[in-house]
Parts: structure tokens; C-alpha cells; sequence
């Protein structure tokens, strides 16, 4: 069975709080709408985060001004900025995480590297394994655009490899940046301002493992089984296209209701695909690692599943301190989660729930069980 050795994380220097981004945003955009600053700032507030890190920076919009003119054809300069911030987060993150598992580096054998805020030939894999200094015949997996739930598809795939691969260790890195979609407000785009209001950029990283040897790796998670689900027919709920402009996002508002609608069906599902030989656990007796894509959805899984208050702490703790930062949220979640659980050794919760979603509407989640 893979479990989970290590883990790292990065972010780029811009530190962002989120009571003084509105005064920010409205500038950098010389945005002179009322409507679009009371807008903004209502969101701000809705979205419970309270800080972020990102790439864009006052010294980048000076470099590239047209960044923050309407319909200014910037592909090419967004592309200029974050290939490089996403590499450079990507390594901090693996050599991180790589310290954390205490192992050589040429100890790795396999790379998945996850994002969707790059776009180049060779990948970014290559990139990273190069500037790691991997061995030239490590096995390297590229996921790209998968959104929101890229990290635990990551997971999943990690999974599979250290269990088919006898002896490897997988490297699982994700780094995003929100540079391709930063553009000036535009009230035919009222999502535009969810994401100023909600996403924020960074990096993480896991070891992933099977048979970690006792002295040497310090395993904290088990992945016993993994369930991938797309809902038919929802495929226009998260929408997103990449123009000369950049890449446009478009939220459904009744995302957070598709997700409530099927959540309960596919979590008992990934409960019973597990290996569990204590019986069926009822969901508040689960640990909870749910990537938080906004309050709502959060809340609305909450209700639905009958969940007490504390159970999407972790979650909510993320979401507060990072914002949405797309497939490496889940990461810092079970970070989060790996402190709580450490400081419950021997009495807290033995299994738990990995959950993330996005563009399809894709449902991703593995069956963990705590080391601790």
C-alpha cells in the first residue's frame, strides 16, 4: 500500500492580505467603477480567506503594463512570467519535501508534476527534473489543466505507480500561479472578481512510497484506494479557455449544488471500494481533507453529509491562509490535517477522506488511514 513520506510547500514572495487587496486591485486595474469596488469588496469578505501569496507584483505590472488593459493580446508575456515562477515554486517545494523524507535525491525514481498555469514544449516536468537534478531516466508523468482537483489526481496516480513499481519513490509536485488569468474587471465578467477575491498561487510536494523503511522513512498517510467520478452532462459548470488574452474562467453558480447533490453517494462509495476490516465507519467518525474551493461548497458539504464543526477545520484553516490555490490546496490541508492527527496519536480518527473537484464536474478522492 502507498503511503505518504513527506511533504513541502513554496510560495512567492508577494504576500497579499486580503483587507487591503480591494484598494490594490481597483489601482493596479485603474478601475474607476464604484460598483466594481463594492462588488469586490463584499466578496473579499465572503470568501473567508484572509491572506495570499502571489506572483504578480507592481514591479511586473510596470515590466507589462498591457496585462492590465482590456482585451490587450498577452499570452505570450503571461507565458514570459509564469513558466519560470511555476518552476521555481516547484523546485522550492520538492527540495522541501525531499529534505523532510531524508533521502538522497537520486533516490528518486518517478516525477508526476501537476499544473495549470503553464504551457511549453518540453513540459514542465522536464524542467523541474532538471533543475532538481534527477536522474535522466526517472519516469516522469505530466498533468496538465486539470484545475482544482489536479492534486489528488496526482495522488492518485503516485498511488499507482509506487504500488506497480516495486522500490520506487514518487515525487508529486504541483505549482500554480493565477498570472494567466489576472486581467482588469469587466462587469460582463462577474467571475473575474470571485477569482481576485478567492485564488491565490504556490507550490507543494509529497513523497509517495510503498514498503518505507522503518528507521529511514517517516510515513504519515496510507492511500488504500482512490475513486475518479465526472457527472455527465456538467461539463459547461466550470469552464475555462485559453485565448490571446489569457486563460477565462466561468463558475456555475449552481456548482456548489451539483457537488451537494452527489457528494454523499461518492464518498459512501470510496468507503466501500476501501480495505477497512473494522466495519463501515459513519462519516463523523472519518477525518476530513477536503480541498476547500470556496466557503460555500465547504458549508454545503457540511450539511449534506451531517458533518460536526471541526471536521473541515483543516479545510477552512487553508482556505483562510492561502485562498484557493488550485491543485496544491489539498496539500496544505493535510498539512493541517498531519499536525491535528499528530497531536491526536493514538486517539484520533484511523481513516479518512481526500476529496477535491473541478473542471468536468470531476469528483477525485482517496480512502486514507492515518500513521499516527
Amino acid at each position: 500500500m502507498a503511503t505518504i513520506l513527506a511533504l513541502g510547500k513554496a510560495f512567492p514572495k508577494q504576500l497579499v492580505l486580503q483587507d487591503r487587496l480591494v484598494e490594490g486591485f481597483i489601482r493596479d486595474t485603474k478601475c474607476g467603477d464604484p460598483s466594481i469596488k463594492e462588488k469586490l469588496a463584499h466578496l473579499c469578505k465572503k470568501t473567508t480567506v484572509q491572506r495570499r501569496y502571489t506572483v504578480m507584483s507592481k514591479e511586473i505590472l510596470d515590466k507589462y503594463p498591457e496585462l492590465a488593459t482590456e482585451g490587450s493580446p498577452t499570452i505570450k508575456q503571461r507565458l514570459e512570467i509564469a513558466n519560470p515562477a511555476v518552476l521555481d515554486m516547484a523546485v522550492e517545494a520538492s527540495l522541501s519535501c525531499i529534505s523532510e523524507w531524508g533521502r538522497k535525491i537520486e533516490d528518486i525514481t518517478h516525477l508526476v508534476y501537476v499544473s495549470s498555469s503553464e504551457l511549453r514544449l518540453p513540459g514542465g516536468d522536464l524542467h523541474l527534473s532538471a533543475k532538481l537534478g534527477l536522474k535522466s531516466d526517472v519516469g516522469r508523468v505530466m498533468l496538465y489543466f486539470l484545475g482544482c482537483y489536479g492534486g489528488v489526481t496526482g495522488l492518485r496516480v503516485a498511488k499507482d505507480i509506487a504500488e506497480n513499481n516495486p522500490g520506487s519513490r514518487v515525487l508529486l509536485t504541483t505549482s500554480e500561479t493565477t498570472i494567466l488569468g489576472f486581467r482588469p474587471p469587466n462587469n460582463e465578467r462577474p467571475y473575474d472578481l470571485v477569482g481576485a477575491a478567492l485564488f491565490g498561487d504556490g507550490a507543494a510536494a509529497v513523497v509517495i512510497g510503498a514498503d518505507p523503511i522503518p528507521g529511514l522513512e517517516s510515513p504519515f498517510m496510507e492511500m488504500n484506494c482512490a475513486v475518479q467520478q465526472f457527472l455527465p452532462g456538467t461539463q459547461n459548470v466550470i469552464d475555462g479557455k485559453l485565448s490571446e488574452e489569457g486563460i477565462y474562467f466561468k463558475l456555475g453558480r449552481d456548482l456548489p449544488l451539483k457537488i451537494e447533490a452527489n457528494i454523499q453517494d461518492f464518498c459512501k462509495k470510496l468507503v466501500e471500494k476501501g480495505k477497512i476490516t473494522t466495519g463501515r465507519p459513519e462519516f463523523n467518525d472519518l477525518f476530513w481533507a477536503v480541498h476547500p474551493g470556496g466557503p460555500a461548497i465547504l458549508n454545503k458539504l457540511e450539511n449534506t453529509l451531517g458533518l460536526t464543526s471541526e471536521k473541515l477545520e483543516c479545510s477552512r484553516k487553508a482556505l483562510m491562509d492561502y485562498g484557493n490555490v488550485s491543485s496544491n490546496t489539498i496539500f496544505y490541508v493535510m498539512e493541517n490535517m498531519r499536525e491535528e492527527l499528530k497531536g491526536k496519536t493514538g486517539e484520533g480518527e484511523e481513516w479518512g477522506l481526500a476529496l477535491a473537484f473541478g473542471p468536468g464536474i470531476t469528483f477525485e478522492g482517496i480512502l486514507m488511514r492515518s500513521l499516527y
